[in-house]
């Protein structure tokens, strides 16, 4: 199926619910839709075209929201479902009834963007240590970094 013919099914398919789709390279397609939206669209691009291997969820700090990138890849082509959700109150469902392997990235956006996802089966901290500040979020446009003192072993006290 080529490049084409996938977008015309997902605007087929998607109908109302596709907010914007791009094809910005060849065998690269963004789909872009609400995120009320993003449960039906994973399980249409896994049931409908076959698309199971997730190769990563990442996420992008747009100062007052955050855009949510869903990376799927087969032998065809690499396809991007992108969300936006509000900075205010960032909360995305999980995807992991669909997709099981989603959980490392969905825990990951947990830990360094704070975003709330809902329903994850294990919502424990996946990548900061356990006595990390509550509230702060690596990963954010407007965290910042404030270095420890440094200890010297065996230095003057």
């Amino acid at each position: 199926m080529n490049d084409q013919a996938l977008i015309d099914k997902a605007n087929e398919s998607l109908k109302d619910k596709v907010l914007a789709i791009t094809n910005p390279a060849p065998r690269r397609i963004f789909l872009k839709v609400a995120v009320e939206n993003l449960l039906e669209a994973v399980n249409w691009l896994k049931k409908d075209l076959g698309f199971t291997h997730l190769s990563t969820i990442s996420g992008v700090d747009l100062g007052q929201s955050f855009e949510i990138l869903y990376h799927f890849a087969n032998n065809y082509c690499s396809f991007t479902i992108r969300t936006e959700i509000p900075r205010d109150n960032p909360q995305l469902p999980s995807i992991c009834e669909l997709i099981p392997g989603a959980i490392l990235y969905e825990r990951e956006l947990q830990d360094m963007f704070g975003i709330t996802i809902q329903n994850i089966p294990d919502p424990r901290p996946l990548l900061l240590p356990d006595d990390w500040p509550v509230g702060n979020y690596p990963l954010r446009k407007d965290w910042k970094y404030e270095r420890p003192p440094e200890v010297i072993p065996g230095g003057k006290k």
